[in-house]
């Protein structure tokens, strides 16, 4: 199996990108994996602090080298929105595939001194952990909102500058950014999210040579996706779209299925739900649709 490094790197070179997306249970692997038997395109699987803290950094781990070893998914493990250094460690002793470090609320300079002692603490340890370093505070949490997070980079004087990413990159020696291009964690109750800023993007992947990461995904139209990966996107995180449909599906399933008491059962629906957001974004993500 290639490495994720290199999986990215084919993607973006085709101006496709790989779709990363947050489980918090079992049920939502059960739809990962479906998703990839049904496409036989590759994926990331992120877990949070949160989502580590609930399934085991160890465990988890095990669980995506069952899936690639066993049966044979292309399946990858990020660590997604890690706040600490230590935390960062850990997840790259554990054998994670890459590891977000999120400074965003950071100040710039502080943002580089933690990213580059995770660079380098990835490096000595000799693997292939990459580390993804969060440029501009765009909300946190993956979660219906009312309205836009206080301070999120939604405007243009707001998000990354070209000036500033060139820098992070070159100081810190990160192999993916995310930049704040105009999306928020979340999605709006509304249904208004804020647009993307693609023009923003391409500026930036102009002055950068890595590949740059789209987060709070959730809400967006496949126009934009589409227009955003062209741009330099190589790889989209979704979380809150999953969130919503395992919700809605299983109270609907406890509500035709009162009687029911084997999870089992009852999750079916919700899997198959997640299953096919992952699905359409995979393949909308890959040129597909």
């Amino acid at each position: 199996m290639k490495t994720l490094r290199e999986t990215i790197e084919e993607f973006h070179s085709n101006n496709k990108a790989i779709g990363h997306f947050n489980v918090s249970n079992i049920e939502m692997i059960r739809a990962v994996a479906g998703a990839v038997r049904a496409t036989n395109l590759p994926v990331i699987i992120g877990v949070s602090e949160g989502e580590r803290d609930v399934f085991g950094v160890s465990e988890i781990v095990a669980i995506v080298r069952i899936m690639r070893e066993v049966h044979g998914l292309p399946v990858y493990l990020n660590a997604d929105h890690t706040y600490s250094v230590e935390r960062v460690r850990e997840a790259i002793d554990a054998g994670f595939d890459s590891v977000v470090f999120d400074g965003a609320r950071l100040s710039l300079e502080e943002n580089i001194a933690k990213t580059k002692e995770c660079v380098v603490y990835a490096r000595e340890k000799g693997g292939t952990t990459l580390i993804e370093g969060e440029l501009g505070f765009i909300g946190a949490g993956s979660q219906l909102l009312d309205a836009i997070p206080e301070g999120a980079a939604v405007t243009e004087d707001l998000m990354t500058s070209t000036h500033e990413a060139k820098h992070f990159v070159e100081e810190t020696g990160v192999e993916l950014l995310a930049p704040a291009v105009g999306t928020v964690h979340g999605m709006m109750k509304s249904g208004n999210n804020p647009r993307i800023n693609s023009e923003r993007i391409r500026e930036i992947a102009s002055v950068v040579d890595i590949p740059l990461v789209l987060h709070g995904g959730s809400g967006t139209s496949e126009d934009e996706y589409r227009e955003a990966i062209v741009n330099g996107i190589a790889q989209v995180h979704v979380s809150t779209e999953l969130r919503v449909a395992y919700k809605r599906s299983l109270q609907l399933s406890l509500q035709e299925n009162p009687e029911e008491l084997a999870p089992y059962k009852y999750t079916k629906q919700a899997i198959l739900s997640v299953q096919d957001i992952i699905e359409q974004r995979m393949r909308l993500f890959a040129g597909l649709a």
